[in-house]
């Protein structure tokens, strides 16, 4: 229980805790507060206690004059022009659509017009992608039509041998689109209507598309957005439907599956998507007199958080020479602006982002890396024990696919468990990233490390581990605030995470410390009080960038 203010008398009578392999010896030395002659015998163990705030600071501070901020994010949309196939038919009129006996097969020869009903997974409005292990984004879903259809423009739409696996492809048709037509179309009865407000009940947002083919598979022509019939109820299914690998309507491979299979990620979506692939327009043609435009910005705000520590002493207390450090208020000193930096590391690491009523007053709150992105980022699985190099592998592939995340600056903050896990070698049944790798003697020269430790590094104090992996290295900082976490790996990407002290009209909110806020000359009361304030937030932009193991 603290005690106001901190009077040397509160200290008595305490036990007297030992450290290291040997106990002191049997004799009390008494109050352990008081001076008594322990000559040289002291030391103070240091450790590195809060590197996620220490690197975003230095690295990232970027001062708001507003509390409550707003940011953008912009994406790029070249590589998110695709789509799925959702129904076909060889009229204008929507077939081969919803749940039950639809017929993934595409019989239209060769220099004659096909329609394909197409639905995308991205949000036109900020070209907002599906995060591995959320699914955000229903395909067809509100606000998800596909813009960037024209005519004339090629397009290549996969197509799989029948009976062949789920959502993979194995040949492919192309085309050239006669005619783009945007609406929504209802599942429940194949109805298409030519509008462009959101979807809502069993409609999804899409494009009919009028193309000619120009090259058509010799066997392998059901599409392959379509599972497998007999895999699910009532045969061949679109991805809009509640087949077994879809979970309403959302991608199931996008996001990863409890066993972290490996069938996740752009990389897996790829095989069924229909893409756009150039243009070709005739000899002395005119002006088409259409084009597209996307949106690339989408904005959110942040929020900034008074952290404040007091401390006081009374005068007489810190007149007291004491016995281990004589300046007992220089020593608390100390530690409170250690304990300030602490709870900032905190805050940065496990915040919500919001506000709250308490005691009649309201307190905000800044937002969490671990929070952002265990409800926003990527997730993936993470269990020591059975883990492997190649798991590891699918995960950073994923993680770091360009059409994606293209960024990778990145630290992988770890708790200690996982920061062994990745430097041991293991061999059998060993908890190890390269357990697998290293499985005994007769292995000895018929391995090569993929995974190793590149080198070592300080950046702002902060110890950095570089891993070399087939994606580059990884800087690796141990945190042991993610210890008592479900939190085993935090992968920030420093480019879009900043520190945003409050800062304007002379005012400056960062760290300060108030000395004196109460003292004997100004107050009459024989004490002195000193206060530590920041007033600042987190700012993380970016949710695909950012990545949680756990």
């Amino acid at each position: 229980m603290a005690t106001t203010p901190l009077a040397i008398s509160s200290v008595t009578g305490l036990s007297e805790p030992q450290s290291g392999l040997y106990a002191g010896s049997d004799k009390s030395t008494g109050d352990m507060r008081r001076r008594f002659d322990f000559s040289d015998r002291f030391s103070e163990l240091a450790v590195n206690q809060t590197p996620f705030f220490r690197l975003v600071s230095q690295i990232a501070k970027s001062p708001t004059d507003d509390p409550a901020f707003k940011y953008a994010e912009k994406r790029q949309s070249w590589h998110k022009r695709h789509s799925y196939v959702i129904a076909h038919n060889a009229s204008a009129t929507a077939n081969n659509y919803g749940e039950g006996g639809t017929d993934a097969t595409v019989s239209t020869a060769a220099g004659t017009a096909h329609y394909f009903w197409v639905a995308s997974d991205t949000s036109y409005k900020g070209n907002i992608q599906n995060i591995i292990g959320q699914y955000d984004t229903k395909v067809g879903g509100a606000g998800t039509r596909p813009q960037h259809y024209l005519p004339k423009q090629m397009v290549r739409i996969p197509s799989r041998a029948a009976g062949g696996t789920h959502f993979t492809a194995s040949d492919y048709f192309i085309g050239q689109i006669e005619e783009v037509v945007l609406g929504n179309l209802d599942t429940s009865d194949g109805s298409w209507d030519t509008e462009d407000t959101d979807a809502a009940g069993t409609e999804f947002e899409s494009a009919r598309l009028k193309v000619m083919l120009t090259r058509v598979p010799s066997s392998d022509k059901e599409m392959s957005s379509y599972s497998v019939s007999g895999a699910t109820t009532g045969g061949n299914n679109p991805v809009t439907t509640n087949a077994s690998v879809i979970s309403d309507g959302k991608l199931a491979s996008v996001g990863e599956s409890a066993t972290g299979a490996k069938d996740t990620g752009a990389a897996a979506l790829a095989p069924f998507q229909v893409h756009t692939i150039g243009s070709s327009y005739e000899e002395g043609s005119s002006l088409l007199g259409q084009t597209w435009k996307d949106e690339p910005y989408s904005t959110s705000y942040g929020q900034t958080q008074i952290f404040r520590d007091e401390f006081g002493m009374t005068n007489t207390s810190r007149a007291t020479v004491l016995k281990f450090e004589p300046n007992e208020w220089a020593r608390v000193w100390k530690d409170k602006l250690v304990e300030h930096k602490w709870n900032m590391e905190m805050a940065g690491l496990f915040g919500v982002q919001g506000s709250a009523t308490v005691d009649s007053n309201t307190h905000y709150y800044t937002q969490g890396a671990a929070d952002f992105c265990l409800r926003a980022g990527n997730i993936f699985p993470l269990t020591h024990s059975s883990k492997s190099t190649d798991d590891f592998l699918e995960d950073m592939s994923k993680f770091l696919d360009p059409r994606y995340n293209n960024a990778n600056a990145t630290v992988f903050f770890c708790d200690t468990a996982t920061y062994n896990w990745l430097l041991k070698l293991g061999s059998g049944d060993h908890s190890a990233l390269l357990a697998n790798v290293v499985s005994g003697p007769s292995a000895a020269n018929n391995f090569r490390y993929d995974f190793a430790v590149a080198g070592k590094k300080s950046l702002f104090g902060v110890d950095l581990t570089q891993i070399s992996t087939p994606y580059g290295d990884i800087n690796v900082a141990r945190n042991i605030a993610l210890d008592s976490s479900v939190v085993k790996i935090l992968a920030i990407n420093m480019n879009y995470v900043k520190y945003r002290p409050l800062v304007g009209n002379g005012i400056n909110r960062d760290t300060a410390i108030y000395v004196g806020v109460q003292t004997l000359e100004n107050s009459g009361v024989d004490k002195r009080v000193d206060m530590i304030l920041t007033e600042a937030g987190f700012e993380f932009k970016m949710p695909e960038a950012h990545a949680v193991w756990k």
